[in-house]
């Protein structure tokens, strides 16, 4: 709602924006998320757009998806397997799929905290729920991920791994990252269009995690030298070292570790806590201040 306040300065009335009577409540919070789950037919709709376009008038489209994937991949782990000195067959499935884990995890995080930023033309002209561009994102990287399982099975026929029920557990555990990458896009991308220096610091520190997190190097390798055995344990300091486990153990047979997945819950849980309440108090702000 706009307001006028006099300008003693200007001599004229200025201008004020003030929220709505009852714009900072939890029913329109959660009244916006379950708007934008209701529209999941355009956002769906938005996301595979979105991938056509960036692939448009390509001869192999989105399968450049997995091929980029995959030479990353090889490459990557041609080039750690030698020098770590371990089987090809071991290590290179071990960093395919980590790598396409971090892939989504990466891409919610980057495009989160623009989300709101590069949908300014809708947000300011079309009347639809905030949360619909984060449900867009969300679809979108699940789109990316599902594309690149075409190496994941490629290598599972190259080099079998004693793949058994737990990996089962693979689809809850891929829902708690897209569920995760929800409230991610909510406060990283309410704080950038506040901030615009967010973005850039988010990027940096992204790039900081990759290297951080066991994805071209495994936490094994610590833990069998007696020299670094102790400090090997930091690792689990990292939260993304937690979802990329809960996931790539059950895509590559290896034995479940249940601490992973309360460690994942706990921030699941304390993130939406905190995403639900930055919703809340910011929403109605972010048409501003796009």
């Amino acid at each position: 709602m706009a307001v006028t306040v006099d300008d003693s300065t200007a001599g004229r009335a200025r201008p004020v924006i003030a929220d709505a009577p009852g714009s900072r409540s939890w029913a329109r919070a959660f009244a916006d998320l379950r708007q934008g789950w209701q529209q999941r037919a355009l956002w769906g709709h938005l996301g595979w757009q979105d991938i056509k376009q960036r692939y448009r008038r390509s001869v192999l489209g989105p399968l450049w998806i997995s091929i980029s994937m995959g030479v990353i991949a090889l490459g990557l782990g041609l080039l750690y397997s030698l020098l770590f000195q371990v089987p090809l067959a071991e290590f290179l499935p071990h960093v395919a799929v980590g790598l396409l884990i971090w892939n989504f995890v990466s891409g919610c995080i980057l495009e989160g905290s623009e989300v709101f930023i590069a949908n300014e033309g809708l947000i300011k002209f079309l009347p639809a729920p905030l949360s619909l561009h984060v449900y867009r994102l969300v679809w979108r990287q699940t789109l990316f991920f599902v594309h690149n399982l075409v190496i994941w099975a490629i290598l599972m026929i190259v080099f079998p791994h004693p793949l058994g029920w737990s990996l089962l557990l693979a689809i809850p555990a891929f829902a708690l990252l897209a569920v995760n990458g929800g409230w991610i896009a909510i406060l990283s991308g309410i704080l950038a269009t506040r901030f615009r220096d967010i973005p850039p610091i988010i990027g940096s520190v992204v790039q900081l995690v990759f290297y951080l997190t066991p994805i071209v190097w495994s936490v094994d390798f610590l833990s069998n030298n007696p020299a670094v055995q102790e400090r090997a344990r930091l690792v689990e300091l990292n939260p993304v070292f937690h979802f990329l486990e809960i996931l790539r153990r059950p895509l590559l047979g290896q034995e479940t570790v249940w601490r992973y997945w309360y460690v994942v819950l706990a921030i699941t849980v304390a993130g939406w806590a905190v995403g639900l309440v930055c919703m809340r108090n910011y929403r109605a702000r972010v048409a501003y201040w796009v």
